[in-house]
């Protein structure tokens, strides 16, 4: 008995120093202020502020709710873990509550300003042609695949379809709570080696995609970043589609460019107008304050490193289907022979060694 004592007691200090971390008074102040805008008679005019409002609130009170429980339960078993005749039970809680206390533990290491904002990632085809668009395609699988493990929900802004197979480009939105915190780290060019299924000998063919993560941001998030109308150029044309009953007869996709820096963005997956030119925003005021980092990078450095945008000589992970299975991560080590896993969404272990090692900082 005193082992599972002495285990609850240690539980019970790793819980304060996460708990000093997780910052406990912060999040229920922001509480109180999801709270109140949630009350607002005119929520419901912007429908996508009112859905990550509410989202935010619901992802935030269930955390705090749960960090609560945990203490107490912790200190309950504290008290209880003398008793002889109870000490299975206490076993398997023990066991129990330090798993979530690991998952809470990993939170504190989103401490980023954006890390809780949701977030927009495009994949990128690169050279090698119908391989390389299909390459692309399967990572598009897997991080619809892993937000799905995770109950996040994801709106494509934009998917530009390869002549043959794959995607040479597509830009999508994930909506969750930490999504960018958890995401960020995803940023760079990924690997690919396997046999070719296009070509009749099957050679090995080696291809790359370059993955860009950026955080969802409202205006108020970006107070020195300024949006001007007349800076904005807007098109409008028919969304692309494959033919049949569903071809688009009016011109509800968006092509918007910035004309101070260039930048230029598209949004055509919605079936409104309205809607594709708020995503299309969404993805401008993101792509500026990327922009931003990066002009300011030599100024950027911090404890945690330097910022380091998503670039194909920035590459992070390799996977190999042959004549081997591997997929391995470049920064930290972290490697697995479980392909199939991991193209199937499962790369919470890549993601979250990379969250501890802490060299991205908030990019």
């Amino acid at each position: 008995m005193h082992e599972l004592n002495q285990k609850a007691k240690e539980l019970e200090e790793r819980l304060g120093k996460i708990g000093r971390s997780f910052n406990l008074e912060k999040k229920k102040y922001r509480l109180k202020e999801l709270e109140a805008a949630s009350t607002e008679p005119d929520l419901w005019d912007d429908r996508n502020k009112a859905r990550g409002i509410m989202q935010e609130l619901g992802d935030l009170k269930k955390e705090t709710e749960s960090f609560e429980d945990l203490s107490d339960e912790i200190k309950v078993l504290v008290e209880l873990s003398n008793e002889e005749d109870l000490s299975e039970d206490i076993a398997g809680d023990l066991k129990r509550i330090e798993k979530e206390l690991n998952a809470f533990e990993l939170k504190t290491f989103l401490s980023g300003p954006h890390d809780i904002k949701n977030a927009i990632i495009s994949i990128h085809a690169g050279q090698g042609g119908t391989e390389a668009m299909d390459w692309a395609s399967m990572l598009y699988r897997m991080y619809l695949r892993y937000c799905e493990k995770r109950d996040w929900s994801t709106v494509t802004f934009d998917v530009s379809e390869g002549e043959e197979a794959g995607i040479k480009s597509v830009t999508f939105k994930v909506n969750g709570t930490y999504a960018y915190g958890y995401l960020k780290g995803e940023a760079g060019a990924h690997r690919l080696v396997r046999q070719s299924p296009f070509n009749a000998d099957k050679l090995r063919q080696t291809s790359f995609a370059l993955v860009e993560v950026l955080p969802e941001l409202a205006e108020l998030d970006l107070p020195d970043i300024q949006i001007k109308e007349e800076d904005l150029e807007w098109q409008f044309f028919r969304a692309s589609s494959q033919g049949g009953q569903n071809v688009q007869k009016v011109s509800t996709a968006v092509r918007l460019k910035h004309t101070p820096s260039g930048i230029v963005v598209t949004a055509q997956t919605e079936r409104f107008q309205e809607q594709n030119r708020r995503n299309a925003l969404d993805l401008l005021r993101a792509k500026l304050w990327l922009l931003e980092e990066a002009r300011g990078e030599s100024e950027k450095k911090d404890l945690k490193g330097e910022y380091k945008p998503a670039s194909w000589g920035n590459q992070i992970r390799s996977y190999v289907l042959h004549p081997y299975k591997m997929v391995k991560d470049l920064r930290t080590e972290v490697t697995t022979s479980d392909t199939e896993g991991v193209l199937g969404g499962e790369i919470g272990e890549f993601i979250e060694a990379e969250l501890k090692i802490g060299t991205n900082g908030d990019r």
